[in-house]
């Protein structure tokens, strides 16, 4: 995790986990991660189907294909090392602004100030920033930067972090532990829960669709999404397209075709999940397939027991819990 080693590898591959994700969360992925795949060559020479398989429940999956891209272009192009620099490390695939910045800093000590959430936080309560988020960006990123070492960078990258995760908390934030206080401008006025100033979030459309588990003894029939796209390359039983305003007749049309099948059973009630821009419920259907009865193309046939081996998105999980009328913990 950030702060435990100035390791460039141990550093990337905390700070893509930690996109969207919380500490606690990734911990444990952290840390399966450095065991199977202890440097960037490694990982590099992995493929992206196991890397999918590794990172299965921890979400937001276009950061597995990306950290797998990356890692194979610093393998194959950086010999296994890592730029040193910003502009070096935001060449490289999934590598943003912020995340070379905290590369930079904590692997390299260059002079750079990543803003993370934590430190926006602190950032913005301390100069009482009025200005709304994703708008006030820049400006926070321009007093974030005030607030470095002459030396150290990373260590006065990573205080700030530390200070916002622990002490500059969005509630209840413990003000009366926090050395900066008496610079604080929201503390000053009282508003510091306030900060920062959000504008409101748009929830996307609810999409809906159906989601067909078929099962063939202790097999279930499954496919791979596409590489491109939402939930790329992961796993998943067929299921409709996912549309707004999709009625279930017309979802139930697009069920796999599969000869000698049982009639299809609706199960009582829905899957919900919510995706970054939108929510979506899914209505389950489940068959039994014949003993011999072939996949159909493009699809395949995995043991049951084998499931917590498969790339299944958090979505698909719940869906086979669903079906098969499972624990939502028996699937994962």
């Amino acid at each position: 995790m950030p702060g435990e080693a100035s390791d460039p590898y141990r550093v990337w591959l905390s700070e893509i986990m930690l996109q969207q994700t919380t500490v606690k969360a990734v911990g444990p992925y952290f840390e399966k991660f450095v065991a199977r795949w202890p440097d960037v060559t490694a990982l590099g020479s992995a493929s992206q189907d196991d890397v999918l398989r590794m990172w299965a429940g921890l979400g937001y999956y276009s950061r597995a294909r990306n950290l797998y891209a990356c890692a194979v272009a610093v393998t194959r192009d950086h010999g296994g090392v890592f730029p040193d620099t910003e502009e070096g490390l935001r060449a490289l695939p999934g590598i943003g602004p912020y995340t070379a910045a905290a590369i930079a800093a904590i692997a390299f000590d260059r002079h750079t100030m990543p803003v993370d959430g934590n430190i926006e936080r602190v950032v913005s309560r301390l100069f009482a920033v009025e200005e709304e988020l994703p708008q006030a960006k820049p400006l926070i990123q321009q007093l974030a930067t005030t607030l470095l070492a002459n030396a150290r960078a990373g260590d006065s990258a990573q205080a700030l972090m530390d200070l916002g995760s622990s002490i500059c908390t969005p509630k209840k934030p413990a003000c009366s532990l926090c050395p900066l206080t008496e610079d604080c401008a929201a503390r000053a006025q009282g508003t510091q829960e306030t900060f920062p100033r959000k504008a409101p979030k748009k929830s996307g459309t609810l999409r809906r669709g159906a989601a067909f588990v078929v099962t063939r003894g202790d097999e279930l029939l499954v496919r791979s999404r596409p590489e491109k796209g939402l939930l790329g390359g992961m796993t998943e039983v067929p299921g409709s397209d996912w549309l707004a305003g999709q009625d279930d007749d017309e979802a139930k049309r697009q069920a796999p075709a599969l000869k000698g099948l049982s009639r299809w059973q609706r199960r009582v009630g829905v899957v919900t999940h919510v995706f970054t821009h939108f929510p979506l419920e899914l209505v389950v259907y489940t068959a039994k397939a014949e003993a011999r009865t072939r996949a159909p193309a493009g699809m395949r046939w995995v043991p049951i027991a084998t499931l917590a081996g498969e790339a299944l998105p958090n979505v698909m999980r719940k869906v086979i819990a669903h079906g098969l009328g499972l624990p939502p913990a028996a699937s994962s």
